[in-house]
Order: C-alpha cells, then structure tokens, then sequence
C-alpha cells in the first residue's frame, strides 16, 4: 500500500507545461495531489503531531527555570541583614534557578507519549487517505472525460457516414434512383447526427471543466487529455471476497486511521483516570540575592552578599486530589463514552469497507460479462448495417430502417466504450483493495 502513491511525490514544476502537452493518468492525478489545499492543511496538522510528541516526550523530563526580581520596600520593614524591623527604605534583589520533576501522576505522562505517537502515526495515514481519495475521484473523473472524448468521436464518425450518405442519395434522386421523401429523411438524419455531435463535444467540455476544478487548475489554461484506446478485458480471475477483505484491512489508510484514532482515544481514557490519583513530584533549586539600606550608610558589596546568601533546596511535594468539582470523575466517565463512540464507528467503517469490497468485486464481474456481450452486440450490429445499407441503396428498406440500424449501431457502440472504461475503473478499485495499483491506461 505504501508503495502506491510513491510516483505522487515526483516533483512537477507548476509552470513547465505548454498548452500542447497532453496529460495521462498518472500525471494529473500527480498534478491534483501536489494542488489540493486539503492535502496542505492535513501536513500542517501533522507538523502540530510531531510537535504534540515533542513536547509529551519532554514531559519526562525535569522543568529548569530561572528566575529574579526587584522590590524596594518603603517606611517600616526588616532589615535584610539583622533581621530586625527598621524605618528606613530597602531595595532588595533576588536570583533564582530551580526545577521541579514528577515523580509520579497515576501513569498519566505515559499515555500522554503514548497517545502523541499515535496521533502522528494517525496523520500519516489520514494524510494518506486524502491522497488515495484524491487519486479516485481524479480518476473517476479522468474516466468520465475519455468516455465523453469516445463519443465524440463516435457522434463523428455517424455524422461523417450520414454526411457521406447524404451526398451519394442527393446524386440517386436527381438520377431518380430515390424519392424526395427518402432524401428528406436523410437530411433529417444527418441533422439529428450534427446535434448530436454538437451535444457530445458540450458534454466533453463540462466534464474537463470538472477535472480542472478537480486538479485546481488554471482556470484560463487548455487541458487535454491523451488520447484512449479501448483496451482487453484484464482476467480477474476468481475472486473471493473475505480474502480481499482482509488485504484491504491491512492496507487501507482509512482503516489504519481509525484503529489509531481508537488507540488514541483509549489513552485519552487512561490519562483522564490518571488524573484521579494522587501525583508526587520534587523540587530543587538555588538562590541569592542583594539588598541595602536606602539611607546613605555603607553596605557589603553587591559580590559578596551574592556569595554569602547562597542557598539551596530539595522538596518533595504530595498532591492529593479530594474534590474539583466533580472535573476530573467526569472526565474520566465522558471518555469511557468517547470510547464507545470510537470502538462504534471504528466498527463501522469496517463493515462499510466490506461492503465496497463486496461491492467492487460484483461490479468487476458483472462487468466483465456486461463488456463482452456488448463488444458481440457490436460486432453484430455493425454487420447488419452494413447489409442495411446495401438494402437501402437497392431499394429493400426505407430511409427510416436505415436510420434506426444506424442509430442502434452508434448505441452499441456506446455501450461497449462505457462498459469497457467502467471494467477498468473498477478493476483498478478492486487492486487498490489488494494494495495495488497501477495508473497506466
């Protein structure tokens, strides 16, 4: 799975395209990945996890801080030095470096690191997910615009062989080999072919706009897509679905991400009990300080009284909770129901994941016989117009059979390329599935 979207990180320069390039598969879904402001956001999201881990790792460690202060005393007051209460004005200045460790806080700074790791880990696959999501809805619509690029040129094709007939009937009629009736019915045919033609070539363009706006492309520039060719059928084989089922459970991002948002979940349940019991830490630091008499007498340098008021600490301090206003017990209880609420969707999106494998795999075969019938149904009926031509042309059939032969050709030719593109779409849904895929058309 990991090995899927290694060709997404091949850097593509967002300017080094001319407007005659034609653009594959694989080079717009790149394309998409690298512009999606989702994907963006996702990676910030992943820089606060790593920095979430960071700062829950640090938590192990001992806090050293530094600190000093100024105070200038007026009118009544201790003397710094005899320790007995004066009238006169003080100044006083303090220094400071101490640190503190917990020694213990009901395991809380344990699930903490925990859950950090598997929140980042969780990103990555969340991160990956939106890749993967990207890359089918890019694909889907990449589909969609072949699809509609064949029809054109099947409307094309009709319109040219309509045309074609067009000229050669016009000829048959002034040599009085065909009425004015059955010419008229061929206008109206090779009318109703540009139509259509004119419609398909709209269609084509809606859905490039749709792969654009997919890409984030810009708006004012030409996208073409390369050209495609009707492809073989891919053997499936047989497929079965609880084995695909679970290479999909260990592949899937989606699947890993919400495992890791379970796990997650459950450290938040640890760290919520933890705060219940009672948390031991110790302390330790060193100060100094320098203070006179603010009168105009003589005092000790200011070296000196740093050197003679050094002082040092250790301190171990129990802290034991008794009543916060039922904050902590009920945070402890809301995450046991976020657990439920985690283990449920988790379950969830299990039973959606077999049921789109599931799904693929009816889709794959169904397919795959749907294409083959329409490719005989095709063959078929491109033998049969041709005969209905010959009858045309000797008079055994009316405009209107030739038109309908013709319109029921250009159907079927239709059905075939649908099914074909469809076959291979979910073809390659179904290898994504198994942890494989593949962007070559």
């Amino acid at each position: 799975m990991k090995k899927m979207m290694i060709l997404l990180l091949i850097a593509i320069p967002a300017g080094s395209f001319s407007q005659e390039k034609v653009w594959t598969l694989e080079e717009c879904i790149e394309y998409a990945v690298r512009h999606n402001p989702q994907h963006a956001k996702q990676a910030a999201q992943n820089e606060i996890y790593k920095y979430n881990q960071r700062e829950a790792i640090g938590g192990f460690l001992p806090s050293l801080n530094i600190g000093t202060g100024a105070a200038m005393n007026f009118g009544r007051g201790v003397d710094p030095e005899t320790n007995t209460y004066i009238s006169t004005n003080t100044f006083s200045n303090s220094y400071d470096v101490y640190s503190s460790l917990t020694l213990f806080d009901g395991f809380a700074q344990i699930y903490r690191a925990k859950m950090a790791k598997i929140n980042r880990l969780k990103g990555k696959e969340e991160l990956q997910a939106l890749m993967d999501k990207t890359t089918f809805e890019v694909m889907e619509i990449f589909f969609n615009v072949l699809y509609y690029k064949g029809t054109v040129k099947l409307a094309e094709q009709q319109l040219e062989e309509s045309a074609r007939n067009l000229k050669k009937f016009r000829r048959m009629e002034e040599l009085g080999l065909k009425s004015i009736p059955d010419l008229a019915e061929i206008q109206a045919k090779e009318a109703e072919d540009r139509f259509l033609f004119t419609r398909q070539i709209n269609l084509y363009n809606m859905e490039v706009i749709k792969l654009k706006e997919k890409m984030n492309w810009p708006v004012e520039e030409e996208l073409l897509i390369k050209d495609y060719e009707q492809m073989p059928l891919i053997s499936a084989g047989t497929q079965d679905v609880t084995e695909i089922y679970q290479q999909a459970l260990s592949v899937l991002p989606k699947v890993s991400a919400s495992a890791q948002s379970l796990s997650a979940t459950r450290m938040e349940h640890y760290i919520a009990r933890g705060r219940l019991f009672p948390s031991l830490s110790m302390n330790a630091g060193f100060s100094t300080g320098f203070s006179r008499l603010m009168d105009g007498t003589s005092y000790m340098s200011f070296s000196e009284q740093l050197k003679l008021r050094e002082g040092t600490y250790v301190s171990v301090s129990l802290s034991i909770p008794l009543f916060n206003g039922f904050s902590r017990s009920s945070e402890w209880k809301r995450s046991k129901q976020r657990i439920v609420i985690a283990r449920h969707q988790h379950e969830e999106l299990l039973r959606q994941v077999y049921s789109e494998v599931e799904q693929a795999v009816a889709d794959v075969n169904g397919l795959s016989d749907e294409y083959r019938h329409a490719r005989q149904r095709t063959v078929a009926m491109q033998s049969a117009h041709e005969m209905n031509l010959r009858k045309y042309e000797e008079g055994l059939i009316d405009a209107i059979e030739l038109s309908t032969s013709s319109n029921r050709l250009l159907n079927s030719r239709v059905e075939e390329l649908y099914t074909n593109l469809k076959y291979q779409l979910k073809y390659k849904l179904l290898n994504y599935y198994k942890g494989n895929m593949s962007f070559e058309l």
